[in-house]
This record gives structure tokens, sequence and C-alpha cells, in this order.
């Protein structure tokens, strides 16, 4: 004897429109929410259901009940306190733990904290620009007397270079020797320009110092704090090897972070064409206002 014919149950026909990829009849509405009165029931096709608009969600978007599978370093940035300043935070922290005791003296104790807030910001927001993990960082609140340059693998998070002598401009300081004052991003100012930059290409730099000229390796420096360095490539504001830098001071540049010759012969190629480099001094207008520095601020 043949047994008799069980009508489906809504619960069968979620499984089904959900396997099939189609939509919900509205006319069985009424019914499934006889079937949904059973917490069993109604969790098992809630989920099945759930799981479908997940699916379809996730082939155009990251997910909606979790969190993004885009690393730190490619999301855009968040205005307030979101996953990817957490991300920022956490790897700047990293970096202040593992520089903090081969960095010193420092004129301000946020100095590293600006510089790796800034680097790692920036990288975030522009992962195809910066290629390569090195940071050349400057220390402007000290002397020129003082060695205050330094050369950071921002992968490895050791010391390359450094501590070593480092020019400022003759527009930002009084005296052939002493702590820079003043800062600009004018043409003919010969200031030093604060913030960051990325390292472009290498060139046979050309200059004079005490009426003799002289020929060096620069590399041009690609100003990206906006109102503060952004007119770095038009006013010629680059890295190079200079004379009037030695292992015990250094004299004033047109604004450029000058270095030793020798060294600038080893240190800047691994700089060209993606490096960063970060000039700071205890500047509050500029530490308040520059978009790098205050990315991702608590």
């Amino acid at each position: 004897m043949p047994l008799p014919e069980r009508t489906p149950s809504p619960l069968w026909h979620v499984v089904i429109y959900w396997r099939r990829g189609r939509r919900w009849p509205s006319g069985a509405t009424v019914e499934l929410r006889k079937y949904l009165k059973d917490g069993l029931i109604g969790a098992v096709a809630l989920t099945l259901v759930g799981a479908r608009f997940i699916s379809s969600a996730d082939t155009h978007s990251t997910s909606l009940f979790g969190p993004s599978t885009l690393s730190a370093a490619t999301r855009p940035m968040s205005s307030g306190g979101g996953t990817t300043n957490d991300g920022l935070l956490a790897k700047s922290g990293a970096a202040l733990r593992a520089f903090a005791a081969a960095v010193r003296p420092l004129s301000h104790p946020k100095a590293l904290e600006t510089a790796f807030r800034s680097y790692f910001a920036y990288m975030a927001a522009h992962p195809d620009q910066v290629k390569k993990p090195v940071l050349y960082f400057v220390d402007y609140g000290l002397p020129s007397t003082e060695p205050r340059g330094y050369i950071f693998d921002m992968k490895g998070l050791t010391v390359l270079e450094g501590p070593f002598m480092v020019a400022h401009g003759r527009g930002s300081s009084r005296t052939q020797y002493g702590v820079p004052t003043r800062f600009s991003n004018a043409s003919g100012s010969a200031a030093t320009s604060l913030g960051l930059y990325i390292a472009e290409s290498l060139y046979q730099f050309r200059g004079h110092t005490g009426g003799q000229a002289y020929s060096s390796v620069g590399l041009r420096l690609k100003g990206v704090s906006p109102n503060f360095n952004d007119n770095a490539l038009a006013r010629g504001v680059v890295a190079h090897g200079a004379p009037y830098v030695t292992a015990s001071r250094a004299g004033r540049s047109e604004g450029c972070p000058a270095m030793e010759q020798d060294r600038a012969r080893r240190v800047l190629p691994e700089l060209a064409n993606g490096g960063m480099v970060f000039l700071f001094a205890p500047d509050q207008e500029w530490m308040s206002d520059d978009r790098w520095v205050t990315a991702g601020g608590e």
C-alpha cells in the first residue's frame, strides 16, 4: 500500500530556494511563520538564509558581519578609532619599542612617535608608493654639532645607519652652527621643510661651498605633507652628500638634509625609488596640522 503524499514544509522550501539561488515567494510567508515558532527550525532556516546573504555579499565587498580580509596596510584610513587606526597605532608602537633605546638623545618625547605614525599612515593610504621599507629620520630639534640622522629598516626594525651629522637650511638658523628654529615651504627661503617625503630617483648633484664647486650623489625628494613640504621638488630640496658635513659638525645647506659624502654614496641608493624621509622638529604648528603626523591619533 503506497504511503500518502506529504506536503513539503515551508522549511524545505527555504532550503530548496536557497540551494537554487531563487527568491523566497512572498505568498509563503504566513505558512513559514508557523514553523518559525519552533526555535530549532527557525534557527536553521535563518542560518541558511543568512549564509546565502553573506555569501552573495562577499562577491562584491567584505563581510558585513566580520573584519575586512584586507590587510591593515591596504585598507583606507578610518576617520575615527576603527580597525585601521588600531593597526596603525600597533605598528607605530612596535617600531617605537624597537628603536627607543637606540635613538638618543631626542629633542622631544614624541619625535619618533610622529615619524612612525606618519610613515605607517602614508603606507596604509599609498601602499603602491612605499616600495622600500627604509626611513631616513632627522631630529632637527638637536643642534648641527650633534649627530641627528638615522636610517631605519622598517621591516626588520633595525638601525641601518646612525646617528650621523645632517645639515639644515641656512634660512632656518642665524648662525652657522646651532639649532634650526625657522621652517618654510616657500621657494627662495633656503629653509628646511618639515614632514614626510617620498624618495624618488638618484642623479648627479652639483653644488658650491666656500667658492668651490663639488659633485655628489643626489636623491630627489617629493614632499607629501601639504602646506609644509609639498614644494620640495620645485625648490630643489634633495638629499645629497656635501663636503661641509663632517663626522663632527654639519654646515648649512639650501634646505637639503645633506650628509657626509661617503655616507651619501652608501645609503642614498638604498632609499631611492620608494623609501621615505621624515624631518622632525618640535614645532607645534607643524605637529598639530601635518595630516600624517595627526593620522590615527587618539
